[in-house]
């Protein structure tokens, strides 16, 4: 029986993602290792549309790095995957052609919509879905996707250029934020997220899945403080109850980043971009009125993968 391994990068606007695994000849997959380094791509340039040398640079240490860990795993084939700090930047071409000259890695750039498709890839293999519609929401640090799906697939997609990282430049929050800051990312969401208020009145939820790093370190902030012994690295997903989530919600917007950085559960590259993505959580869930919030730790990469073996099979 052939095993064939494959490393998928996910180059995302703060975190480039590593997933190696092995996939058995039935199509099934083993996951061998996950890692992540945070080459903040989208730091000091996302609101030019411009990658900044400094950028580049770490992104180059970042897939160096994710490189040597490949090294050590015999792996026959490696897919980069580029999202939103690439695909919005007017040089991010020229990244991607870099890193080929220098790392003989193609990366291929996916638009907003197949970036949305692919999440939903990744969270329906852990996520059990029945007719009732739920929202997929994944929270990065250059856009937002949300997705509107059920068991038979995805009803409405949309990828907004929201992410944490454009709002920290946008709005420079003091620390700890203000009142006024916070409404002033509020005013600025609910002008922006029309269309999504718009889809939800023709697919109404009551269930929203969150992907991605900052669900998960919300996730990690939230189980550390109210369940101290469970270990969520064996879990693909939580339940995010809501009276808990306000009181890690709380903490976040009265704490400084010195604070933050030693919060139990706390990624050290996230103790900035997490603040944002606690106001954006809080906000879709008023709106929207959610009853039931659940963390997915399976997203992109996972769906990246899993549309790979479907296209060999």
């Amino acid at each position: 029986m052939k095993h064939n391994r494959i490393a998928i990068i996910d180059l995302g606007t703060n975190t480039f993602n590593l997933l190696i695994t092995e996939v058995a000849a039935d199509g099934t997959y083993n996951i061998l290792l996950e890692s992540k380094n945070p080459a903040k791509l989208g730091k000091g340039g996302i609101h030019k549309a411009t990658i900044t040398p400094e950028a580049a640079e770490r992104g180059i240490e970042a897939l160096k790095s994710h490189l040597i860990t490949i090294s050590d795993y015999q792996v026959e084939s490696i897919f980069c995957f580029a999202t939103s700090a690439i695909r919005s930047a007017n040089n991010g071409r020229e990244f991607v052609q870099r890193v080929k000259n220098e790392l003989g890695l193609t990366i291929r750039i996916i638009q907003g919509d197949e970036e949305a498709q692919t999440i939903f890839d990744g969270v329906r293999q852990v996520f059990p879905l029945d007719e009732e519609y739920i929202l997929i929401m994944d929270i990065g640090g250059g856009s937002i996707e949300f997705i509107i799906a059920n068991r038979f697939g995805v009803a409405w997609k949309h990828s907004f250029e929201l992410g944490v990282a454009r709002l920290l430049e946008q709005f420079t929050p003091s620390d700890p934020i203000e009142e006024s800051e916070i409404k002033a990312i509020q005013k600025h969401l609910k002008k922006e997220l029309e269309m999504l208020f718009e889809a939800i009145k023709q697919f109404p939820v009551k269930k929203m899945v969150g992907s991605s790093g900052s669900f998960d370190t919300l996730a990690a902030l939230l189980s550390r403080k109210f369940y101290p012994l469970l270990d969520s690295s064996k879990l693909t997903s939580l339940f995010l109850e809501n009276k808990r989530m306000q009181v890690v919600h709380k903490e976040l917007m009265s704490s400084t980043s010195d604070q933050r950085r030693v919060m139990p559960g706390m990624e050290p590259h996230r103790v900035d971009s997490i603040v944002p993505a606690s106001i954006i959580v809080k906000f879709i869930i008023e709106e929207l009125k959610v009853k039931e919030v659940w963390q997915c730790s399976f997203a992109l990469k996972e769906g990246a993968i899993l549309q790979i073996i479907s296209s060999q099979m």
